[in-house]
């Protein structure tokens, strides 16, 4: 389990400052991932309730005496680095509070409806106009435009919509069949990811000519082009693929197979790789036969071939597939629970999980950053926050008057 470095490196983004109007996942996971990199994420909060995901348990983070804390763990996992000023945009105070932080910041980023920040004087429009070098990231489920612009968004529906469920799950002809969404919220952590990209670009932009910019990020699009492959062979040959469960649709064998006590995975990407599976497995006519040849005729003749591979897998138990496959450089792999992926000695060499202080508990574990970088290694400066933990200092930092922080705190417009 990784720890925080005793004596930090610099990071990348050392520096910037972002403003984060979001929440729920597709939001807070870029936020996150800045965060990670070095920003200063300031996290905007409604007063009371903070973010939605707050609220989304059990599980919650334990205490020391193994009690349920406020703390959902959903909300654990997008939020750490971030510091926490909770206040009140439905009121005057409030909205100028924000407005006071969107000229003292390099990005914003915020997931409302679309419209909705216009009503606080929050648009683009207008703090483009007070702030020409502001980066704004607006997340909505569908865009600022087109028919269903008015429409919220959330993952489920779009992993429908935009064409996920309709590849993911077991073919409809075999028992289990029909759409089935993933297992996390991909729609939303995707699009987190590219707002991220897209952010990273846009302050580059930003810094060689002074020129910020609005980027309008839509679950529905990030969906659609995480088709990837599935959707080109649509474009290249105007049938939609269908539901193939654990099979590839472009390749095999790239799938699971039932062994003699457990099921693995079998991953052969190329001619080369199907003849040292043919001869592990005991059949080296398979590699010569002209129907399993080539991975496009392996394709053609699935249906004679993957029983065949079925049996074979059968006869031996997962161990001794895993190491003859793995010495012989065949992709294969075991399937984990995710306690067992987590205590995985290639995780635990990576530093997969991380641990931080946290005010409510000794230790809270949180599954680390997958980025490494040699010169500006990520860094876990802030357990995620508590709900307005930062509200002074943040509202100090920005050059409010301690008579007004007192008078805005008693009159609930800052928590």
């Amino acid at each position: 389990m990784q720890h925080r470095p005793a004596s930090p490196s610099p990071q990348a983004l050392s520096g910037v400052r972002v403003l984060d109007l979001s929440r729920v996942l597709a939001g807070p996971w870029c936020t996150q991932t800045l965060a990670d990199l070095g920003a200063d994420v300031i996290k905007i909060e409604r007063p009371g309730s903070g973010d939605d995901t707050r609220a989304w348990g059990p599980p919650y983070l334990k205490d020391g005496d193994g009690a349920d804390t406020s703390e959902a763990a959903y909300f654990l996992g997008a939020n750490r680095n971030k510091r926490s000023l909770a206040v009140d945009l439905a009121t005057p105070e409030g909205q100028a509070i924000v407005r006071r932080l969107a000229g003292q910041v390099d990005v914003l980023v915020e997931n409302f409806k679309v419209g909705d920040l216009a009503r606080y004087g929050l648009d683009a429009q207008t703090l483009l106009a007070e702030h020409p070098g502001l980066v704004i990231c607006a997340i909505t489920g569908f865009g600022q435009t087109g028919p269903y612009a008015g429409r919220a968004g959330y993952d489920y529906a779009i992993q429908g919509m935009g064409g996920l469920m309709s590849v993911t799950g077991e073919r409809d002809d075999l028992p289990g069949g029909g759409p089935q969404k993933v297992g996390v919220a991909v729609a939303d952590l995707f699009t987190g990811m590219y707002a991220t990209v897209a952010i990273l670009a846009a302050l580059r932009h930003r810094d060689a000519t002074g020129q910020g910019q609005v980027i309008d990020m839509a679950l529905f699009d990030t969906q659609l082009a995480m088709l990837a492959n599935l959707g080109s062979n649509y474009l290249c040959s105007g049938k939609a693929p269908g539901r193939m469960g654990n099979a590839h649709q472009n390749i095999v064998p790239y799938q699971v197979f039932e062994a003699s006590d457990g099921h693995l995975i079998l991953a052969v990407g190329n001619d080369r790789q199907f003849a040292k599976f043919c001869g592990i497995a005991g059949h080296p006519e398979w590699a010569a036969d002209a129907r399993f040849a080539s991975n496009a005729e392996r394709v053609r003749h699935r249906a004679v071939l993957v029983p065949l591979l079925e049996a074979a897998m059968r006869q031996r138990p997962r161990a001794e597939w895993l190491a003859a496959l793995e010495a012989a450089q065949v992709p294969c792999g075991a399937i984990n629970s995710i306690a067992e992926a987590l205590a995985d000695p290639q995780a635990e060499a990576r530093g997969a999980v991380v641990g931080l202080e946290h005010p409510l508990a000794p230790q809270l574990r949180l599954i680390a950053s997958p980025m490494k970088l040699s010169a500006t290694p990520v860094q876990y400066r802030h357990a995620p926050p508590l709900l307005g933990q930062h509200s002074d200092e943040l509202l100090r930092e920005a050059g409010c008057s301690v008579e007004d922080i007192t008078a805005w705190r008693a009159a609930g417009v800052v928590a």
